[in-house]
């Protein structure tokens, strides 16, 4: 389950420095290839106009090569930087056009396992908690997504693993373990039980109907820490709670200092998106430590 390719998409912000260090620092943990583009910027209007509108296609071209030729000059500075001493083996990837559609592609041709990028990066329209360059790959990317955010990986770290019954959660789960085996880090497991609102709960027995919400989740728990020490993976401590998955997830995160949040890409909710699930969304939205979608193949 650990990432054998590693696509890194660079703007050259703060965030994507970020980024690219702790990519670098995953490939070197775990010796995956490591890719990183930088897509040049074109005017809007090239990808906006409609069809009909006239333009001097030989002038597109040439602006096209030389946004391209800024971009790969651009990926050699940057690439120095991330790759460092001792690591050589870092292939670059300039393109021009829009930025999450072009490394999404890039992604599916190099059959990417992993891609990472930063919470937010240098464009016009940014949102305040995630960049939509950002937004769109983890949305649409084929593989696991990686949102760096806050102090880069160094690993050991503290991993918080958010599961929930869900074949996502559970290849989430697995490949926290292998990576945390890998790098001798520290594995935490949080589920979440949800109560579902109820009126005049002294009418509807709440309180036998909270304690088997509690039961379960302590049941699904006690079997994912099962499925993993199976595998010869120990986790550190479980963490059974109640309330809003997003809200407990980040709240566990803050309370041990979570320094990196691993995730399925979407759950067991009656809601789920067809693309992402919307705890995994506002978790990436709204943690401060990196987190790390897993899709699975």
């Amino acid at each position: 389950m650990l990432p054998e390719k590693i696509l890194l998409a660079t703007d050259g912000s703060q965030e994507a420095a970020r980024a690219a260090q702790t990519a670098a620092e995953l490939a070197e943990k775990t010796g995956a290839e490591l890719h990183v583009v930088h897509v040049g910027h074109m005017p809007d209007v090239f990808y906006e106009a409609p069809g009909g509108w006239m333009l001097d296609w030989e002038l597109v071209e040439k602006m096209r090569e030389n946004a391209r030729e800024e971009a790969a000059k651009r990926l050699e500075e940057w690439v120095r930087e991330v790759a460092g001493p001792g690591r050589t083996a870092v292939q670059t990837h300039a393109k021009v056009g829009r930025p999450e559609a072009e490394i999404v592609q890039l992604a599916e041709e190099l059959d990417a396992d992993l891609v990472v990028v930063g919470s937010r990066g240098l464009g016009r329209l940014r949102r305040a908690l995630m960049g939509s360059v950002s937004e769109s790959v983890l949305h649409y990317a084929h593989c696991s997504v990686l949102v760096a955010r806050g102090t880069p990986l160094s690993f050991p770290v503290k991993i918080l693993i958010a599961v929930d019954g869900s074949q996502e959660a559970a290849r989430a789960a697995q490949t926290a373990a292998e990576l945390a085996e890998k790098t001798g880090s520290e594995l935490h497991v949080v589920h979440v039980g949800v109560l579902e609102p109820v009126y005049h709960p002294e009418r509807h027995g709440y309180p036998a109907y909270r304690e088997r919400i509690e039961e379960e989740v302590l049941r699904l728990l006690e079997e994912q820490v099962e499925r993993l020490k199976k595998t010869g993976k120990e986790v550190v401590r479980s963490h059974p709670r109640l309330g809003r998955a997003d809200e407990e997830i980040l709240a566990v995160a803050g309370e041990i200092g979570a320094e990196l949040i691993v995730t399925g890409n979407r759950g067991l909710s009656p809601l789920k998106r067809v693309l992402m699930g919307s705890v995994s969304d506002s978790v990436v939205r709204h943690a401060r430590c990196p987190v790390l979608v897993v899709r699975g193949r």
